[in-house]
C-alpha cells in the first residue's frame, strides 16, 4: 500500500516508507504515515498533557505567561518543522522528536530531576533522558497489546540520542549509560554508537534556539535582568538595539517581542547555512550516512556557537540563579526529597495502581516505582501532595 501524502525528500531524509519498524508489529494506516502516527500518539499522551504544569524555569503557578514544558515543547517543535522543511527532511518525525523531548522532565524542572538523582544514586540512578524512553516504552498505557507507544524504531532512535552517540568513541557521557536505555536496547537495537538522524538534530539544535531565547523573553518580562544588562550581551544586545531602532517609541514588551522573534530568525538562519555547508562537505546519500559521519552535521556556525556560549552565561548567572528561582528551587527540592523518602519507607501512602507496582520488588525496583511515580508529577500536584501527607503549607 502506498503512504499517504508523499513529499519530496532529500536523499539523507529519513524516509516514513523505509522506516526500520516497531517493536510490536502493527499494521500500517491508510490515512497517515508512521511517523505521522508517532508524532499523533505523542501529542495523545498523558505524558504530554502533563507538561502544561510542569516548570521549564519558573514553577508553573508564578504566572501565567511564563513558559512551561508544554509550551516550550510547542515553540521547539515550530522551530523544528521550519527547519526541516527547509532541509527536505521529514517534518513529522522532526515534529515528533520536538514534542516528546522533555516528557521525562520531573516537577520542578532541573532541580526535581537533581533531587531525583541523589535520591536514586544507589539504585541505578536518573535521567530524564532515560525517564522519556521508560514513558515511550513502559509507563503510558493506552494500547491492549503493548506498554508504551511502542513509536518507530527511527522515533526512539531520536529521542534517545539527540544529543550525540551513547557509547562507542564518540560518546560524549562521562558516565555509565542509564539503566532504562542499556535494558531497552538489548531488546531494540538502537545503534547508540552513531549519531541520530538528521531530523533528530534538527529538534535538539531548535530545542537550543528554543530555550535561549523564550528564557531571555521571561527574564526580561520577570525583571530578573534589566534591558541595560541585556543590550551588552551577545545576540540578545544586538537584536534589541535593531527593534528600539526600528521602534524607537514602542513600549518595552513590544521591542523584547520584537527582539527575540528577531533572534529567532537569525539563529535559523544561521544553523540552516551551516548545515548545509556541512552536507554539501561529505554529501550523504541516505540517512545512515548522517548516522555514521561521526559527527555532528546540524550546527550552529562557530561565531554563533561562541555568541550562546556567552548568552548562556549570562542567563546562568542572572536567571537561573536569581534569588527568586532559587527560593523556589529550595521548596521543590525540600518537596520531591521528602515525598520519595515517604513513599519509599511507606508504601501505604503510594495510590493503589503504584502500590501494586511497588510491592514483590526488591529495594531496586521499589525505588524505580517510586521514582516513575514522582517524575510523573507535575508541580502542582507535588505541592497538593506534600500538603495533604505533611500538612505543611507552602505558596502556590
Amino acid at each position: 500500500m502506498p503512504l499517504p501524502f508523499p513529499a519530496p525528500l532529500a536523499a539523507y531524509a529519513a524516509r516514513a516508507d523505509k522506516t526500520r519498524g516497531r517493536l510490536w508489529p502493527e499494521a500500517e494506516s491508510a490515512e497517515r504515515t508512521p511517523f505521522q502516527r508517532d508524532r499523533d500518539r505523542v501529542i495523545h499522551a498523558v505524558a504530554f498533557r502533563r507538561l502544561k504544569h510542569k516548570t521549564q524555569v519558573f514553577i508553573s503557578h508564578e504566572g501565567d505567561h511564563f513558559r512551561t514544558r508544554l509550551t516550550h515543547s510547542l515553540e521547539v517543535a515550530q522551530i523544528a518543522r521550519t527547519l526541516a522543511r527547509s532541509l527536505e527532511l521529514d517534518e513529522d518525525l522532526a515534529e515528533c522528536l520536538a514534542l516528546a523531548h522533555d516528557l521525562g522532565h520531573p516537577p520542578f524542572g532541573h532541580t526535581g530531576e537533581d533531587v531525583l538523582q541523589e535520591c536514586m544514586k544507589d539504585y541505578n540512578g536518573f535521567d530524564h533522558n532515560a525517564q522519556t524512553l521508560r514513558i515511550l516504552t513502559k509507563l503510558e498505557r493506552r494500547h491492549a497489546g503493548f506498554d508504551g507507544l511502542n513509536l518507530t524504531w527511527e522515533a526512539l532512535e531520536g529521542v534517545v540520542k539527540h544529543n550525540g552517540p551513547l557509547s562507542g568513541p564518540l560518546a560524549q557521557m562521562g558516565e555509565a549509560l542509564p539503566a532504562a536505555i542499556t535494558e531497552y536496547a538489548e531488546t531494540h537495537d538502537l545503534w547508540l554508537d552513531t549519531f541520530p538522524s538528521l531530523e533528530a538534530q534538527v529538534a535538539a539544535i531548535a530545542d537550543d534556539i528554543a530555550y535561549n531565547n523564550h528564557d531571555v523573553d521571561d527574564g526580561l518580562r520577570a525583571g530578573l535582568f534589566i534591558f541595560g544588562d541585556a543590550r551588552e550581551q551577545p545576540l540578545i544586545g544586538p537584536a534589541l538595539e535593531k527593534a528600539e531602532g526600528r521602534y524607537p517609541d514602542a513600549p518595552a514588551d513590544i521591542l523584547i517581542a520584537e527582539a527575540v522573534s528577531d533572534l529567532i530568525g537569525t539563529m535559523v538562519r544561521d544553523v540552516l547555512a551551516e548545515t548545509r555547508s556541512q552536507l554539501a562537505d561529505f554529501s550523504p546519500q541516505d540517512a545512515d550516512a548522517v548516522r555514521r559521519r561521526g559527527r555532528q552535521t546540524c550546527a550552529f556556525s562557530s561565531g554563533v556557537a561562541a555568541d550562546l556560549k556567552g548568552l548562556r552565561t549570562f542567563l546562568y548567572a542572572n536567571m537561573y540563579r536569581h534569588e527568586k528561582v532559587n527560593r523556589a528551587r529550595a521548596d521543590a527540592r525540600r518537596i520531591v526529597k521528602s515525598l520519595f523518602e515517604l513513599f519509599f519507607s511507606e508504601p501505604d501512602a503510594l495510590p493503589p495502581e503504584w502500590r501494586e507496582r511497588y510491592e514483590g520488588r526488591d529495594s531496586q525496583g521499589r525505588a524505580r516505582v517510586v521514582c516513575d511515580y514522582i517524575a510523573g508529577m507535575t508541580d502542582r500536584y507535588a505541592m497538593r501532595e506534600y500538603r495533604r501527607l505533611f500538612g505543611v503549607e507552602i505558596e502556590d
